[in-house]
């Protein structure tokens, strides 16, 4: 006689519902997730998503509270933990130690879904969803704040313009690397067969945010050189003004 399939709790339906749209979430981005998909990825029928969520968009959103929830957490604790041992000897460095490091041990840490955690969040900070960009500004706007902050008192000689901009460049170009998926070998490459250690990654990593934040600004000379190799005939014929 077959044994009956042990029926589900309601916690358990739910840690399945939102498994299923978190992988789907991975793998194609918000907009391409579909009630259907998720459903049939959970082996569970529509009313229970509806009961435990209630619509697609507070679904993803409590994909996204489950996973940055704790991160950041993490992160304003190792940032306020520097921030009292050192007082005014901190540094941008420190700043991303405590920006990073909770991610890499999250990744690491043998949990369930570890193994995709970057590839989680390089979507979540780059997938185009209104959904997605309103909740992670809105609902994290303190932590944001926070390091902004931290950013501001340990690279004086930047603008507030200025490190905002870098910031957004640097960290959009590092959220799309890890949106690409594939992050163990990305980790591997980027290591340069050194191992996946902490330190090893940490350093490499927190070096190019370095030299992007502490480039020297562009002086008149600059420009000047600039101006003359976009005027060159060269450039103009294969690269026309619009």
């Amino acid at each position: 006689m077959t044994a009956a399939t042990p029926r589900l709790t309601p916690a358990d339906t739910k840690s399945r519902i939102l498994d299923a749209a978190e992988a789907l979430f991975v793998a194609g981005g918000f907009d391409a997730m579909s009630m259907r998909q998720i459903t049939t990825t959970a082996s569970v029928n529509l009313a229970a998503v509806n009961y435990h969520f209630g619509s697609k968009d507070a679904l993803i959103q409590a994909v996204l509270a489950r996973q940055l929830d704790p991160l950041n957490d993490a992160r304003v604790a190792l940032l306020g933990a520097l921030e009292t041992d050192l007082g005014e000897r901190m540094t941008c460095e420190h700043v991303l130690v405590a920006m990073f490091l909770p991610a890499v041990r999250m990744s690491r840490s043998g949990a369930p879904n570890a193994e995709r955690f970057l590839h989680f969040l390089g979507r979540a900070y780059t997938d185009p969803s209104p959904v997605v960009r309103e909740f992670i500004d809105t609902h994290y706007l303190e932590t944001l704040g926070r390091f902004f902050l931290a950013f501001q008192r340990t690279l004086p000689e930047l603008s507030r313009e200025d490190l905002g901009f870098r910031l957004n460049f640097a960290m959009g170009a590092l959220s799309g690397i890890l949106a690409g998926g594939n992050t163990q070998r990305l980790i591997r490459d980027f290591t340069q067969g050194q191992g996946d250690q902490e330190v090893t990654l940490l350093s490499r990593l927190i070096s190019l945010m370095v030299a992007a934040l502490k480039a020297p600004l562009p002086g008149p000379g600059d420009t000047t050189v600039l101006d003359a190799i976009v005027r060159m005939p060269a450039v103009v014929r294969l690269a026309p003004e619009a």
